[in-house]
């Protein structure tokens, strides 16, 4: 599920839909503006868009600051 199997396609992994999730965050979005951006680059459902933002959360890629999803900066 996070990352491509023998049953999973690469771009339905979970890690892959992060990437692309993070393309989008060039600058601070709301979850909504990342959701519309998502839904035309990658097909995939809300579930799924979800699971990838915890993923990205979880590995502290992305962090939510006054209701904006942005990057993490390095520290």
């Amino acid at each position: 599920m996070i990352l491509p199997s023998k049953h999973l396609f690469q771009e339905n992994s979970l890690l892959s839909i992060g990437a692309e999730l993070l393309k989008h965050l060039n600058r601070p979005k709301t979850v909504s503006a990342v959701w519309e951006h998502a839904r035309r680059a990658v097909s995939i459902s809300y579930d799924w868009f979800v699971l990838a933002l915890d993923l990205l959360y979880a590995i502290e890629a992305i962090e939510i600051h006054e209701g904006l999803l942005m990057r993490r900066t390095a520290s």
